[in-house]
């Protein structure tokens, strides 16, 4: 496998030179691109090209991505640093402050509640975000020269190793029009057994814009396979191995006994987000700067927005199945389908929203963006329904859903800038849902320096996701009448960037909180359970109080970077969440021969103990405890040492992952009855083609 991965890495080199001749072809390129948020441009200086003509090759580059909710093009800063590059393959995340099964790639759930969807989505790419990325989360790049991103990692051997390979690619055709494409392909085989990962991700795009009229399309195309062992079958495999029979531990990851074989989870996804836009206006004279003075003859034509349309096209369809071609005795309390069934169920969802916008700042009494807007969703889905002499029946559900809403925002201010936003459902299965949201920048300066203070709340009352309503499988079968979540939420920041400060703090109470309910049955056997889920409401109000301080500190080359959050659940059995979650990055940072730059260092990752959510196979979801079987997982820092290196475009790392196993205790578990790796090499580089 590690072979195909570098002869794809070798054949796709080949599209740097085909962005050498289209740039050959347009000299005046304003190119564009598509990235996954690893672009970086380690230098804004223009090297002289080795040609003959001695030609400069631009290397500036503006990164944007697009609103998938209202279209809305937003510009953001190019990721520029080789800091943290160490960790950008960790599922975990880049702060590890996700759960996960221990593979790389495998479904994963954030520890920290006030960064998890605040909608309740349950679907079957949620615990895929790691590698599934949503419109929002897909950054496009303008660029002077065609430019090429190519990033590999890798760690392990042949038989438990993993690997990850990403290509992306963009150039222009003219100064308007932009195209590109991203590869993305993870293949984890995994320390433990049956548990191996395959991810691929191809994505191409397009972008369009002049003064009048512009849009943005994305088509991307998923696979996503995820082999199932249901966790180890004694956690003392990890604890205390003498106390199995192992002898005395004399045994490797891949011989520890697991509970499922021949068991997966696939799931399969086209998208297609189209958005356009026709800007009404007028042109008027602008004065430039002209070398230390402003002089009458520098005068440019600026385009003046003064109303907008904005259309808005997202379209997903989805297939997931659940693939168990063996089955453990007493593993299901249920069998709904015939044994050796395939669960199968699509989605698809088409979205249209059309908005009328005034902007901002054409005039002085414009003091805001303020938009109008009206969307419909069709939705349809398939589940297995009833039997019949072993033959299985498919039911469609079709659901349609009418919104309007609007939204007042501003963004020229200097030192305030704010947006409010509100929606409701007038027609359709949603009727009577709502949602207001705002969030509000106030900048500043107090004791000669610069201070920022956010704050942003939130009231939703929205209906739980289809497959909270209604699922239909060989296991688990419900069709529930759910109330709305209603959810309300207040947060605010203050940071202080010369000092490296911020600190966040939020509190949220949520009415009806929808989860999966844990209702194991007892086999009868000391400890053993069959599996039986459900979806259950919580009508009480549950609390989520949330604090979390970000320090850095620097002293010459040294560094210190610091992250703690606190937690509390007013329900720990229905939300259980840990109180304590931290990160810490310690690091010399220095250049070598004044070319390579350098950092040199170590981090850990650690939360408090706590009763942590479950993970289901057969659901692909992470889940309540069983309350008559409950264990917890915590109290045990995970800490990696590493090198970081950046020279000129290209960035790399050696790591060794989990240098701390065999140090303390050993409960080195992110999800109960999955433990992460044991330590473990890791390389990876990153390198970027301007031409």
């Amino acid at each position: 496998m590690k072979k195909k991965l570098v002869t794809l890495l070798l054949c796709l080199i080949p599209v740097t030179f085909l962005g050498q001749v289209l740039q050959h072809q347009h000299e005046s390129l304003s190119g564009t691109g598509l990235g996954s948020g690893e672009v970086f441009n380690p230098f804004r200086n223009n090297p002289k090209d080795s040609t003959k003509n001695n030609l400069k090759v631009p290397m500036d580059i503006r990164q944007w991505h697009v609103n998938g909710h209202t279209g809305e093009i937003i510009p953001t800063n190019a990721d520029t640093l080789q800091f943290m590059f160490q960790n950008w393959h960790l599922t975990e995340g880049m702060n590890g402050e996700y759960n996960f099964l221990g593979n790389m790639g495998t479904p994963r759930q954030s520890r920290i509640f006030m960064n998890r969807p605040t909608v309740t989505e349950f679907d079957f790419l949620q615990p895929y975000d790691y590698f599934y990325l949503r419109p929002d989360n897909f950054f496009f790049i303008d660029t002077k020269s065609p430019y090429t991103n190519l990033s590999y990692h890798s760690s392990g051997n042949r038989q438990t190793g993993d690997d990850r390979v990403r290509a992306y690619f963009s150039t222009n055709a003219g100064k308007h029009f932009g195209i590109g494409f991203l590869i993305d392909y993870l293949y984890a085989r995994g320390r433990y057994d049956k548990q191996a990962t395959s991810l691929t991700n191809f994505s191409l795009f397009s972008y369009y814009k002049n003064d009048h009229y512009d849009y943005n399309l994305l088509v991307s195309h998923y696979r996503m396979k995820q082999a199932e062992n249901g966790g180890i079958t004694d956690d003392r495999y990890i604890t205390r191995p003498e106390e199995t029979d192992g002898m005395n531990s004399n045994f490797t990851p891949s011989d520890i006994p697991v509970y499922l074989y021949s068991t997966w989870n696939r799931n399969t996804t086209y998208d297609l987000f189209f958005t356009q836009g026709y800007n009404m206006g007028f042109y008027r004279e602008k004065m430039v700067a002209d070398a230390d003075s402003v002089v009458r003859d520098s005068v440019e034509n600026e385009f003046v927005r003064v109303a907008r349309i904005t259309h808005v096209a997202d379209v997903k369809y989805h297939e997931h199945d659940f693939i168990n071609h063996q089955q453990m005795y007493n593993y299901y309390a249920d069998n709904f389908l015939p044994y050796d069934s395939t669960d199968f169920t699509t989605s698809l969802k088409v979205k249209n929203r059309i908005a009328f916008s005034l902007c901002e700042g054409f005039s002085k009494y414009a003091f805001a963006d303020i938009t109008a807007f009206a969307e419909h969703t069709y939705e349809r889905y398939t589940l297995p329904d009833t039997t019949l002499e072993s033959k299985e029946f498919k039911k469609k559900y079709n659901e349609h859903i009418l919104k309007v809403g609007g939204s007042i925002s501003s963004t020229h201010g200097r030192h305030l800038k704010y947006n409010v936003n509100g929606e409701a459902s007038l027609i359709g299965e949603e009727f009577g849902a709502f949602s207001f949201d705002g969030e509000a920048q106030f900048h500043f300066r107090l004791w000669n320096r610069d201070m920022q203070l956010k704050a942003n709340a939130f009231i939703k009352n929205n209906r739980p996701s289809f497959y909270y309503r209604h699922y239909h499988s060989e296991h688990f079968w419900w069709d529930n009448q759910l109330k709305k979540e209603f959810k309300t939420r207040i947060e605010a920041s203050f940071e202080i960037p010369s000092w490296g400060t911020r600190l966040n703090a939020g509190l949220e109470n949520v009415k009806n909180y929808t989860y999966i309910a844990n209702e194991s049955l007892p086999t009868g056997a000391v400890g053993r359970y069959l599996w039986r889920l459900n979806v259950r409401q919580d009508n009480a109000n549950i609390q989520i109080f949330s604090a979390t301080l970000k320090q850095d500190f620097k002293f010459g080359i040294f560094n210190l970077n610091t992250q703690v959050t606190y937690q509390h659940s007013s329900n720990q059995d229905i939300l259980p969440l840990p109180m304590i979650n931290a990160y810490a990055n310690i690091f010399l940072k220095f250049r070598i021969a004044k070319v390579l730059n350098t950092e040199i260092g170590a981090d850990a990752r650690y939360f408090t103990k706590y009763y942590a959510p479950d993970y289901s196979p057969a659901l692909g979801q992470y889940v309540q405890q069983n309350p008559e079987n409950k264990i917890a997982i915590g109290n045990y820092p995970v800490a990696s040492v590493y090198a970081n290196f950046l020279l000129k475009q290209a960035r790399f790392y050696v790591k060794y992952y989990h240098a701390n196993k065999g140090l303390g205790n050993r409960e080195y578990f992110l999800a109960p009855h999955y433990p992460i790796s044991p330590a473990i090499f890791c390389f990876g580089i990153s390198w970027n083609f301007y031409n």
